[in-house]
């Protein structure tokens, strides 16, 4: 099987022999008689495995590792039943919202039609000062009747605000302009744009790029510490419920010092980074005070990273490419940042010694990142420093040799893998997009959510990838790279990722078979007991502890 070699460089299988734990503690937990998937291919199945404390002290077969028990070890009978590392989601959003009336549409994509319609019932049944909000996408994108001079006459009264699933647009009326201080004179921040009408030049209540994230973070702004911390705690609950043990924050729209501050008022029961996520002005790329500090954290916390978003996606046209779009011949999608300004952002991560990751899309963006890598030190520079390209979709073939020399992690997102294919045109997509190839370069590849933080469907997409068969990867490699490529992708690959003594105790015991069941049932799948540092955060009491 062909997998991230580059980690398993990094990480020596450990070996396990019961005379090497015979002057030790007896373990406190041992999980025997399952399929316990390591994620090291050295040594891939296991069938048992000790905890001590919050570390794994020993795996191999049921009879050498219960042989390591004493009468104050508790063990679980696992009944063959799959056991994975822990979840990492390598790339996610936490996020927030005040009470809202939410739109239903049948899918991501409905007509301005369906949102008008839907806005006059919701209108008519919502009290005044609302929030009515819903989800967009391509279509309304292309529409120009899709201004707040159609929302306003519809609900005068309420607050509106639209967004598109990416998270790169937004739409809002007149009164939710009012309420999050967009001004009828709002300079467009660097990066960034409010949409104006060119007769007039009146703002439209559209938001682009920048914009829409300065509106982000003025949304969630509403929203008090109490309901705050009680969302938050929503979230992660379900997240355990899933197996995932830890979560990678790009704190956008929740900013990272706040992200901070409502943990150390409700500490996480699973790991979490807090990754700051730049913003902008009409001056330029915002100073850095807003770091939180990486000290005195609650448990479970870290602070560290930096990311930049570069350009925007296909859906808005705004993914910067070396090519025309198929279905737009006179736009190519434009950048964020200046080669310059990511030069500038390359010689920060180095003065901070911080890990940086850019948002990437469009084959000229990642093209003039890997030159401003270039320029900034190149191979030479980057190659240990593990510079993240968070989506990358446009790595095409030209670009891979580059990226490989340069050290780079790519962070992929299976949900984003049925991207319009009009938008792209047929000659790019055959190469965009790539998960298989990464592997085969030898380019280390996680995963990470970026909407659905249901694993085991990004699992099912990324080893079946519909409609390029030859870029999926197997459900094995699909799990380490949710895992021990996740941990490699935060420098954190010693010490998580992989079911090796020495490790975290961070793991998920399946409800099913995740590595033989109908690629169809993936997506049911949900963990029956998670456990972080050696201690459960999800039980379903299925399993009996002897």
């Amino acid at each position: 099987m062909r997998t991230a070699g580059f980690v398993l460089g990094v990480v020596a299988f450990t070996a396990w022999l019961p005379f090497a734990f015979a002057q030790k503690p007896s373990p406190d937990l041992i999980l025997f008689n399952g399929k316990i998937f390591t994620s090291n291919v050295n040594h891939s199945y296991v069938e048992a495995l000790a905890i001590g404390g919050e570390r794994i002290v020993a795996v191999g077969s049921s009879k050498e590792v219960v042989a390591l028990a004493s009468q104050n070890t508790k063990r679980i009978d696992l009944g063959g039943r799959t056991v994975i590392p822990g979840i990492n989601d390598a790339h996610m959003h936490l996020g927030i919202a005040p009470a809202v009336y939410d739109l239903p549409f049948k899918g991501v994509d409905p007509s301005w039609k369906e949102i008008t319609d839907a806005l006059i019932a919701a209108a008519s049944k919502a009290p005044k000062e609302t929030w009515i909000v819903g989800v967009f996408g391509q279509t309304v994108l292309d529409d120009p009747q899709a201004t707040r001079t159609a929302l306003d006459p519809i609900a005068p009264d309420h607050l509106v605000m639209l967004f598109d699933w990416t998270g790169h647009a937004s739409l809002l009326n007149t009164p939710a302009m009012g309420m999050l201080g967009v001004r009828e004179d709002e300079p467009n921040p660097e990066g960034g744009r409010f949409v104006r009408n060119p007769s007039d030049h009146k703002l439209t209540g559209a938001a682009l790029e920048f914009a829409n994230f300065r509106i982000q973070r003025r949304f969630t702004a509403l929203v008090g510490d109490s309901e705050a911390g009680a969302q938050l705690n929503d979230y992660l609950e379900n997240a355990a419920r899933l197996g995932i043990t830890s979560i990678q924050d790009m704190a956008q729209p929740i900013p990272a010092d706040r992200c901070v501050a409502l943990f150390a008022k409700a500490p996480p029961a699973i790991r979490v980074r807090v990754i700051w996520f730049g913003l902008t002005d009409e001056h330029g790329r915002l100073p850095e005070e807003a770091h939180p500090p990486s000290e005195n954290l609650p448990p479970l916390v870290t602070v560290s990273g930096t990311k930049w978003v570069l350009d925007g996606t296909p859906i808005e046209h705004s993914a910067s490419m070396r090519k025309a779009y198929a279905d737009r011949p006179a736009t190519s999608g434009e950048l964020d940042f200046s080669q310059s300004e990511m030069e500038d952002m390359l010689r920060d991560a180095l003065r901070r010694n911080d890990q940086l990751m850019v948002h990437v899309v469009g084959d000229r963006t990642l093209e003039t990142f890997l030159d401003a890598m270039d320029v900034t030190g190149g191979e030479s520079v980057w190659a240990q420093r593990r510079v993240r390209l968070e989506h990358a979709d446009g790595m095409m073939p030209d670009l891979v040799t580059r990226a490989k020399k340069l050290g780079v992690v790519v962070v992929q997102n299976p949900t984003h893998l049925a991207l319009d294919l009009q938008r792209w045109g047929a000659g790019r997509a055959e190469h965009n997009q790539p998960m298989r190839g990464l592997l085969d370069a030898g380019i280390p590849l996680a995963i990470g959510s970026d909407g659905p933080n249901n694993p085991y469907l990004n699992v099912m997409l990324a080893s079946t990838y519909q409609g390029k068969s030859a870029e999926a990867i197997s459900r094995e490699q699909a799990v380490i790279a949710y895992t021990l490529t996740s941990a490699y992708a935060e420098f954190a690959e010693k010490e998580k990722g992989s079911l090796e003594p020495g490790k975290l105790a961070d793991l998920a015991v399946l409800s099913q078979d995740i590595f033989t069941v109908p690629d169809s049932e993936l997506p049911k799948t949900e963990s029956v007991l998670t456990i972080v540092g050696g201690k459960p955060v999800y039980d379903r009491k299925v399993l009996t502890i002897q």
